[in-house]
C-alpha cells in the first residue's frame, strides 16, 4: 500500500481500514466528498494537506462541539426531531472529525498564525458544506453522517424513510452524558497545585458561582474549552465598557454563553454596527444586551431578513429601530414560521400590523393556536364580532399577552358587576392590563360608594391624585344639582 508521501501532490486519497483507527488531528481535508468501495476498505478522495502547526487538545474539543451544534442545527431544519438529532450526532463521531479537519483546512491561514474560529465563523463554513452534501446524497446524507467513513448505504425498498434505525434510548442517552459529564468535570478540575483553572477562577470573579458554570456547561458544552484570555476576557471587558455592570455579566453568560465564541473586530463590533444602522439606539447596548444577548450572535441573513419583514409592513427606519432597542428578542422569531403567520393572522381580524408591532413587538411572539386563537374565541363567545376585537388589539397591543384564565377571566367576570356596557371595554381594552385588587376593584368600590358615575377609563388611567380631583369634584356637582332640585 502506497504511503500519503508517495501519492501524486494533485490528488492524494487517505485509506481509512476498517480496522484500524485513522489518524485525524493531523489531517485537514479539502474539496469535494466522494467515496469508492475497496476490497481492504473505504477511499475517501479527497485533496489532503498538513499544518505545520499543531493544534491544541482543548481547541479540538471546542470545535468538535460547535460542529456538533452546527450539525444538529442542521438536522432540525430538515425536519428531524430533537431526538432523532441528537442521536445521530452521538453516532457520528468520525463525521465531526472531518467537519473539524475541513475548518482547519477552509482556513489554515487563520491557524498558522495561532486565531481561533469563532462561532459565527464555523456555522458560516459548515452549513454551506452540509447543504452541498444533502444536495449529493439527498435523504441519505443521515446515514452518511453515522457510517462515515464507510459509503452511505443503499435505500432499503421495506424502509419508510432512509434514516437509520433509533439507537436504544439507553446507549444514546449515555454517550450524550458521557460528553456532557467530561466538559463539567473540566469546570471543577485542580491543577497540580491544587486550583482551579484559570477560566473557572475568572468567572467566579465575575459572581457566578460554580454550579452556574456547569448549567452553562450542560447546555453548551464548548463553553469551558473556551479561551481565557483569547475569548472569555476580551468580551466581557468589551462588555463592561459598554457600561454593562459586572453584577449582570453572570445573567447574559449565562443566557448566551456563545457570546465569548464571537471575534470582536471580526462579528461582534460590526454586528452592532451593522444594527446601529437600522436604528438601533446605541446608548442602549447595555439594555439591549442585558435583555437579549443572543443578538450579538446572529449571522448578518438573519438580521437582514427580520428587517425586511418590519419593512414590508409598513413601518419605518426609526419605527424599526425603536421596536430592536425595546425588543431585540423579535430577531430570534423567524420570518416564515412566526412572524409573517401572525401577520396573516392579525391582519384577518383587520388590525393595523405595522401599529401593532410598534405598539407591542412581543405580540408577535406567541403562538397562534395556544395564544392567540384562544383569546379570540373568548371575545367572541362573549358575544363581541371580529371587528371589535380588531379595534381592541389595535387600541390595546398588550391585550393578546395576557393569560386568559389568570388575567382575562376574572377581570371580565369583575366587569360583569360593574355598571358599564360591554361596548366600554372596545373603547377602553387597557381594562385588561390593571391590576384587579389594587386598582380596579378598590377604585370602583369608591366610586359606587359615592354615587357618581366616570367613564371607565377615568377610574383607571388616572393616577392617584387626579382620580381623587375628579371624584370630589364630581361629588360636588351631585351635591350642588340635588341642592338645587330640593330648593326648586
Amino acid at each position: 500500500m502506497q504511503s500519503v508521501s508517495q501519492l501524486g501532490p494533485s490528488e492524494i486519497f487517505l485509506v481509512a481500514r476498517r480496522d484500524q483507527p485513522s489518524t485525524r488531528a493531523q489531517l485537514w481535508f479539502t474539496g469535494r466528498l466522494s467515496f469508492r468501495q475497496e476490497t481492504f476498505g473505504v477511499r475517501l478522495k479527497n485533496r489532503v494537506e498538513f499544518s505545520p502547526r499543531p493544534v491544541p487538545p482543548n481547541l479540538i474539543a471546542a470545535e468538535k462541539e460547535e460542529a456538533k451544534a452546527v450539525l444538529t442545527l442542521f438536522f432540525k431544519k430538515q425536519g428531524l426531531s430533537n431526538s432523532i438529532s441528537s442521536r445521530l450526532i452521538n453516532k457520528s463521531d468520525q463525521f465531526i472529525d472531518h467537519l473539524v479537519s475541513r475548518l482547519h483546512s477552509v482556513h489554515k491561514s487563520r491557524y498558522l498564525v495561532g486565531r481561533e474560529l469563532t462561532t459565527l465563523e464555523i456555522r458560516d463554513s459548515l452549513i454551506p458544506y452540509l447543504e452541498q452534501l444533502h444536495e449529493e446524497h439527498g435523504d441519505l446524507l443521515s446515514e452518511l453522517v453515522v457510517s462515515f467513513p464507510d459509503p452511505p448505504a443503499e435505500p432499503r425498498a421495506i424502509a419508510s424513510s432512509p434514516l437509520p434505525l433509533p439507537l436504544p434510548r439507553g446507549d444514546a442517552d449515555s454517550a450524550a452524558d458521557t460528553r456532557k459529564l467530561r466538559a463539567v468535570s473540566r469546570v471543577s478540575e485542580l491543577d497540580t497545585e491544587g486550583a482551579l483553572r484559570p477560566q473557572t477562577l475568572y468567572l467566579l470573579d465575575l459572581g457566578l458561582n460554580l454550579e452556574q458554570i456547569k448549567t452553562i456547561t450542560r447546555k453548551f458544552a464548548a463553553f469551558p474549552y473556551y479561551s481565557l484570555e483569547g475569548k472569555i476576557k476580551p468580551v466581557v471587558e468589551f462588555l463592561l465598557d459598554l457600561g454593562i455592570p459586572k453584577s449582570d455579566i453572570p445573567t447574559i453568560l449565562c443566557k448566551r454563553p456563545q457570546i465569548c465564541g464571537i471575534s470582536l473586530t471580526d462579528n461582534l463590533k460590526p454586528t452592532m454596527a451593522f444594527l446601529e444602522t437600522l436604528g438601533i439606539d446605541k446608548n442602549q447596548w447595555a439594555k439591549i444586551i442585558y435583555r437579549f444577548p443572543a443578538i450579538l450572535t446572529y449571522s448578518r441573513q438573519k438580521l437582514t431578513s427580520t428587517v425586511e419583514f418590519l419593512t414590508q409592513t409598513g413601518l419605518s427606519e426609526e419605527q424599526i429601530g425603536r421596536i430592536l432597542t425595546r425588543c431585540p428578542n423579535i430577531m430570534s422569531y423567524s420570518v416564515e414560521d412566526k412572524l409573517r403567520p401572525t401577520m396573516e393572522y392579525f391582519k384577518s381580524l383587520n388590525v393595523d400590523v405595522a401599529v401593532l408591532l410598534h405598539r407591542c413587538p412581543q405580540t408577535f411572539g406567541l403562538s397562534i393556536e395556544s395564544n392567540l386563537k384562544p383569546v379570540t374565541e373568548f371575545f367572541l363567545e362573549k358575544g363581541y364580532s371580529l371587528d371589535e376585537i380588531g379595534i381592541m388589539i389595535s387600541r390595546y397591543g398588550a391585550l393578546y399577552t395576557f393569560s386568559l384564565k389568570e388575567n382575562l377571566m376574572p377581570k371580565w367576570d369583575y366587569f360583569q358587576t360593574m355598571e358599564y356596557p360591554k361596548s366600554e371595554l372596545v373603547k377602553f381594552p387597557q381594562f385588561f392590563g390593571y391590576s384587579l385588587q389594587e386598582r380596579i376593584k378598590p377604585r370602583y368600590e369608591l366610586v359606587k360608594r359615592s354615587g357618581v358615575r366616570l367613564l371607565l377609563n377615568q377610574v383607571l388611567s388616572l393616577s392617584g391624585v387626579e382620580f381623587e380631583k375628579v371624584v370630589k369634584k364630581k361629588i360636588m356637582k351631585l351635591v350642588a344639582e340635588q341642592s338645587s332640585g330640593g330648593l326648586l
